[in-house]
């Protein structure tokens, strides 16, 4: 049996996947860049090949369109999320789970993402995002599929069957919505960094048992 000591380390790629590695990063950063500069209605596939000194049809290897590079990073950075909500202390409750996995990814997102672009274009995608209403779109669709993801994990945690008991769905039905909150709210501000994203979405989960449970009526009031 293998030690922490004695585990062999996994094989650097070969030079042919390194390289073909190098391209689709490369291809990914100059169409951030021009998404977020340009705007991604008013970028063409041609612009970011050319930008990478490729064909088209290399674009495409790598790539079904516009739209898959857009959302590259995101996926990254939520299924850097996901890892860590499956590597949660099992002793939490969901809904600490949640917020546990998301912050921790805040903190870990360069590790995330940071080897193929800086967080900061991350960020400015992401702000492309909220503000184009094709993307907006896509990424509602594509958020579903993820809170999928997210409840029946969930569900494992908690020893439930996510087809009989709806409190997976439900609570990342409520994670979900705070997320989409924060998205929204950290967008418009100007001091639009990665300490204040985290900071709003700390703030805005912290809220959520006062604002589904509280007394909303000021004291005094009928």
């Amino acid at each position: 049996m293998e030690t922490a000591g004695t585990a062999e380390a996994a094989p650097r790629p070969g030079l042919r996947e390194r390289k073909k590695r190098r391209t689709r990063d490369a291809l990914l950063r100059a169409a951030l860049e021009l998404f977020t500069t340009q705007g991604y209605e008013r970028t063409t596939v041609d612009e970011i090949a050319e930008a990478v000194d490729v064909s088209q049809r290399t674009f495409f290897r790598y790539f079904a369109g516009k739209e898959e590079a857009a959302f590259a990073v995101q996926e990254m950075v939520e299924a850097h999320f996901v890892e860590s909500l499956r590597t949660r202390p099992p002793g939490e409750a969901p809904l600490e789970a949640l917020r546990g996995a998301v912050l921790e990814g805040w903190d870990t997102i360069s590790d995330a993402v940071g080897a193929v672009v800086p967080v900061e274009l991350y960020l400015r995608m992401f702000r492309v995002i909220e503000s184009t209403p094709v993307l907006l779109a896509a990424h509602l669709r594509r958020s579903a599929e993820t809170e999928e993801q997210i409840a029946r994990l969930l569900a494992e945690r908690e020893g439930l069957d996510v087809a009989a008991d709806p409190r997976p769905r439900l609570a990342v039905a409520v994670f979900g919505a705070v997320m989409r909150v924060t998205g929204r709210q950290w967008s418009t501000r100007e001091d639009a960094g990665l300490e204040a994203i985290r900071a709003l979405t700390a703030a805005y989960l912290d809220q959520v048992g006062p604002a589904l449970t509280g007394n909303w009526r000021a004291t005094g009031r009928p």
